[in-house]
């Protein structure tokens, strides 16, 4: 098996403690370089890479030999697709914005694109019945999924406490209804605790799997396309989703959670650190990237 390379979303360090102030991308990059990271995972909002002021490929071009420069690959990108939830906008409105965003993927060399439902997961949107919606959410993936496709570059779907079809079996569901080989699951291991063994911020009757973060690892065989490694303390952050503590800080089993990752067909060489909304990221991005280097060097 090959080695694992060990990414960190660029995110943690433009919100949650950063937001007045956020690090400005070449001081992430420096950081992430000097501490050994093979990569960045990077965020498609201001200040880092706003689609709106990287809008040419020579602008895009400056931000790939900023990342040359400090030997960093980029294992994926979180776009903002908060001006198209899935369930309310029109399928041409949503792959509009998907084209954007894969303007970026091609000009940085970046293998996946991260969406989401945006929707509220406490309520139906838009006074539609819930099979309506939940088709409707399905059918935008699908054609978002073929879309990625022809251009190289993998579709995968973040489930969270925060949004929409959050209850394991939906999002077990809502990954076959997809049905398009370019559509996966983006787990987080936070994440699946809350969603599988809180049941937080569920629609209706509560839902929680037994055998936990495991579990939903092996319900989602074949169909797990990215992951995201950080702890739970079983809270959310601002009662809205999950709160990403620091390894060590919460009640997780990585080396369980690592081992059914690849049971479930994780062959992906992306391990990527996720400290969205730690209030002081940066001054324990050091202790994570240690804390992966052990854990990759158990399963590589």
């Amino acid at each position: 098996m090959s080695k694992k390379k060990i990414s960190i979303g660029a995110w943690a360090y433009i919100w949650g403690g950063y937001q007045e102030a956020p690090i400005p991308l070449p001081e992430v990059l420096k950081r992430l370089q000097e501490l050994k990271f093979d990569g960045v995972e990077l965020a498609a909002f201001p200040p880092h890479l706003d689609p709106a002021e990287y809008n040419t490929r020579a602008k895009r071009l400056e931000i790939k030999k900023m990342l040359d420069d400090h030997g960093l690959a980029v294992s994926g990108l979180a776009a903002n697709f908060s001006a198209v939830p899935p369930a309310l906008a029109s399928p041409t409105q949503y792959i509009e914005v998907v084209m954007t965003n894969l303007d970026i993927c091609h000009d940085l060399n970046i293998p996946k694109l991260r969406v989401d439902t945006i929707s509220p997961p406490t309520e139906i949107p838009g006074g539609m019945d819930y099979e309506t919606c939940f088709w409707r959410v399905a059918q935008v993936f699908h054609r978002a999924a073929e879309v990625c496709a022809r251009e190289g570059v993998k579709l995968i779907w973040e489930f969270e406490p925060g949004f929409l079809f959050n209850k394991p079996s939906e999002v077990v569901r809502m990954v076959y209804a997809v049905d398009h080989p370019n559509f996966s699951v983006l787990f987080d291991s936070c994440h699946a605790y809350m969603c599988a063994v809180v049941g937080a911020r569920q629609l209706g009757e509560k839902e929680t799997l037994p055998g936990g973060v495991v579990q939903f690892a092996h319900m989602l065989t074949g169909k797990i396309g990215h992951v995201h490694f950080i702890d739970s303390d079983g809270t959310l952050h601002d009662d809205e989703t999950s709160t990403h503590a620091p390894f060590g800080q919460g009640v997780l089993n990585f080396e369980e959670i690592a081992k059914a990752l690849l049971e479930a067909g994780y062959t992906d060489e992306w391990w990527p650190i996720d400290l969205c909304f730690w209030p002081k990221a940066m001054e324990v991005t050091a202790e994570a990237k240690a804390f992966m280097d052990q854990l990759v060097a158990k399963f590589a």
